[in-house]
């Protein structure tokens, strides 16, 4: 057994772990809000981020090649567009709708609709069987949905456009997040490590956004004077600042989660998730100027508990209670007997402590 000082000190790390992941998760969405209240070019300012976690990316991958002495992964062109793109475009859309949404609604309904993300990965996940039936995750569906509905109906700062638009993302986030266990999962890919994984999504991000940008943004954003026709270079630089520090946040993000994960659990990142969802709630309401009523309180109390049934049965049928999840059919290589939907901390159960070290450099 572990001594008390062994128990203390990996409950501390445990803490400042979620913590540091709550500093990018929270502030990238109160950021982003605030941002957009100034500057109305959402897809572009997610198109400067992508570019700035494409860049901190290659660094990274330069050091960590530069540290191990081994070469990362560099998947060839025809991989690489035949696997990677349709996780890369669903990426893409799933973050810009999110980002335009901001245009239009509250970081409060902003939070709740976003949270309906889990409908959509159990839908996926069932069409495509990648998950086993189970009659639980009816009663899932049905808290999550009408604690959404609950929060909309009396909700007085409503927004139409907005929240289609933020549900919309939820949609393809479901695709997104299926398709991106999918590709980490993949051994004969070698995209486990999520740096690396990050960088070869970036480029093709940025592509598949590119045209929804022009096609909404492009004139705008060339003709205001935020930017390309600014009148003194202040303005400009202030521009920059503030769009790179998104990016810069957008990059801790990614990289707080795998930290977290790799060093406690998936089950640790799906609680401190749910506590995430309350501290933005609160945090809009005091300081943002979100009204939210009783009923929006219980709506969101109703879909809280859904979403933690969902993460009870994961732990529960992941422990060797009964099937949950169906396996990936055998093939060549072994590795890819790993189920679909497998959580982090089974994944990183599997990885031996060399490589770990390795990923965390």
């Amino acid at each position: 057994m572990a001594c008390p000082t062994q128990v203390l000190c990996r409950a501390l790390r445990t803490v400042g772990l979620v913590l540091f992941y709550y500093v990018f998760s929270i502030g990238i969405t109160f950021y982003n809000k605030w941002l957009m209240r100034d500057f109305h070019f959402p897809l572009f300012m997610t198109l400067v981020h992508l570019v700035i976690i494409f860049s901190f990316s290659t660094l990274t991958r330069y050091f960590m090649q530069c540290w191990t002495g081994k070469p990362r992964v560099t998947l060839p062109w025809k991989l690489y567009l035949s696997k990677v793109a349709p996780t890369a475009l669903a990426t893409a859309l799933d973050i810009g709708l999110s980002n335009w949404s901001f245009l239009f609604i509250t970081i409060s309904l902003y939070t709740m609709t976003k949270s309906s993300a889990v409908l959509f990965i159990l839908f996926f996940s069932l069409i495509f069987k990648l998950e086993e039936p189970n009659p639980f995750l009816i009663l899932v569906v049905l808290l999550i949905a009408s604690g959404l509905f609950m929060f909309t109906l009396k909700s007085t700062q409503f927004n139409l456009e907005g929240f289609i638009m933020v549900l919309l993302a939820s949609f393809i986030g479901g695709i997104r997040w299926t398709l991106t266990q999918v590709l980490m999962q993949k051994a004969e890919l070698g995209l486990q490590n999520p740096i690396d994984t990050m960088y070869h999504l970036q480029p093709l991000m940025f592509l598949g956004l590119f045209p929804l940008f022009l096609l909404n943004e492009g004139l705008s954003v060339s003709t205001t004077e935020k930017l390309f026709r600014v009148s003194e270079l202040s303005h400009l630089l202030y521009s920059l600042v503030t769009l790179s520090v998104g990016g810069m946040l957008a990059f801790g993000l990614g990289f707080s989660e795998f930290l977290l994960v790799s060093r406690t659990s998936g089950l640790t990142l799906s609680i401190a998730g749910i506590f995430k969802e309350v501290c933005t709630l609160l945090l809009a309401v005091e300081f943002m100027g979100d009204k939210m009523s009783t009923v929006n309180w219980l709506g969101f109390a109703v879909c809280l508990s859904g979403i933690s049934l969902h993460v009870g049965l994961k732990t529960y049928y992941n422990k060797g209670n009964g099937p949950m999840v169906r396996q990936l059919p055998v093939r060549d290589n072994p590795d890819l007997e790993l189920p679909l939907l497998q959580t982090i901390e089974d994944y990183c159960e599997d990885t031996n402590d060399e490589e770990e070290q390795e990923i965390l450099y």
